[in-house]
């Protein structure tokens, strides 16, 4: 995983400078290990720069954290043992039931990349 800094905070949007070589795919979840808060990547702006939309809180973050890129989209649990369980985006349940024990995860965004992969355009003029 590589590992890129803080740069700028506006609110729930975060820019973060990797190294040019290295910089995140649109939709890649990153993480920042001090304030426990997940990023998803939304925009490469260039310069080894992404914009992020924070999947929590931005309060006390600073310029020049750690985020690190975990070369994957996010990804939420799913199966029979997600029926009638709460969970937020990040598939962390939110009904105070226990952790849940889904033997899968699925990416929020496969459906969508498997349509525009299948996708043929014609162009014509």
């Amino acid at each position: 995983m590589e590992t890129g800094k803080v740069v700028e905070i506006i609110g729930a949007v975060i820019d973060v400078q990797f190294p040019r070589e290295a910089m995140p795919n649109i939709f890649d979840a990153l993480l920042i290990e001090e304030g426990d808060l997940t990023l998803e990547v939304q925009q490469q702006i260039g310069d080894g720069i992404v914009r992020t939309i924070a999947m929590g809180t931005t309060d006390g973050l600073k310029r020049g954290l750690d985020v690190k890129n975990t070369g994957a989209p996010m990804s939420v649990p799913v199966g029979e043992k997600t029926l009638g369980r709460i969970m937020n985006v990040l598939g962390q349940p939110v009904d105070n039931a226990g952790p849940i024990q889904a033997d899968k995860k699925k990416c929020l965004y496969i459906e969508r990349r498997q349509h525009f992969q299948n996708k043929h355009l014609k162009l014509s003029f």
